[in-house]
């Protein structure tokens, strides 16, 4: 249909409009944008030679504590999980330990006794309580009819050595205590000695070996026995007194569940 506005007064209009706002013209039908084809969507420009690839995807961070779970279930037998802590790389104490230490003694005792952490003879043997501490142990279950030998199972919280003789970090015995359950189930033990503090922080949750030494408790579905270790008695002599007693104690629930 032709306009009746000449050409400058139509012009004139537009420009008047313009002025006012409008950004575009509208149709006499309206359009239903929303039918419109979209346009499809762009394929991926395929890289050219020199052009710089995209950085990869960041990968997911690893839980090392879920990892030492799910090898530590996966073992069936005692040399599988000691298998399992060799390949275990999620923990810096491997890196600076000469071996690891596992266990020494009979599996499948009434008694499993878990000390600490190895020191500097158990790395360079590669077994638990062994040098003077070793010895002192020795005489301290066989003054109740208990040997490495016979009937005594023994093991340490940690498998690797700390340096310097530090605690262990929360984030390091965390990730350690799934294989040192796994060990226990494994060992099938009556009852759990643990001596010194850190043992008693990783099965108990606990420290303060001084209060907690000659108190029964329970962990694992085991009666505990937390004791001083050897290496403290050896450091303080006076407190022989008590871990005699407490080994009484230890020999006095050994018969009564005869």
């Amino acid at each position: 249909m032709e306009s009746a506005l000449d050409y400058w007064s139509a012009k004139a209009l537009l420009d008047w409009q313009v002025e006012l706002g409008a950004t575009e013209a509208l149709c006499e039908v309206p359009v239903n944008r929303y039918e419109l084809e979209q346009p499809a969507p762009k394929a991926k420009e395929r890289p050219r030679p020199g052009m710089a690839s995209p950085p990869p995807p960041k990968p997911k961070p690893v839980d090392p504590v879920q990892v030492a779970r799910k090898l530590a279930k996966s073992a069936p037998a005692l040399p599988s999980l000691r298998q399992a802590l060799a390949e275990f790389e999620h923990c810096d104490l491997k890196r600076g330990a000469r071996n690891l230490v596992f266990g020494d003694g009979q599996p499948g005792a009434r008694v499993m006794v878990i000390g600490e952490a190895p020191g500097r003879d158990e790395d360079q043997q590669g077994r638990p309580f062994v040098g003077r501490a070793g010895e002192l142990l020795d005489k301290m279950l066989g003054a109740i009819d208990l040997s490495r030998d016979k009937n005594v199972y023994l093991t340490t919280a940690l498998p690797w050595r700390l340096q310097q003789n530090r605690d262990p970090q929360p984030d390091e015995l965390a990730m350690l205590v799934p294989f040192l359950q796994r060990h226990v189930e494994l060992a099938q033990p009556e009852i759990l000695v643990l001596m010194g503090n850190i043992s008693c922080q990783a099965v108990l949750g606990k420290r303060g070996i001084s209060r907690l030494r000659g108190q029964w408790g329970q962990a694992w579905g085991k009666p505990v026995l937390p004791m001083l270790s050897p290496t403290e008695l050896l450091r303080q002599p006076q407190h022989k007194r008590a871990a005699w007693g407490d080994l009484l104690e230890l020999r006095a629930r050994l018969n009564a569940a005869n």
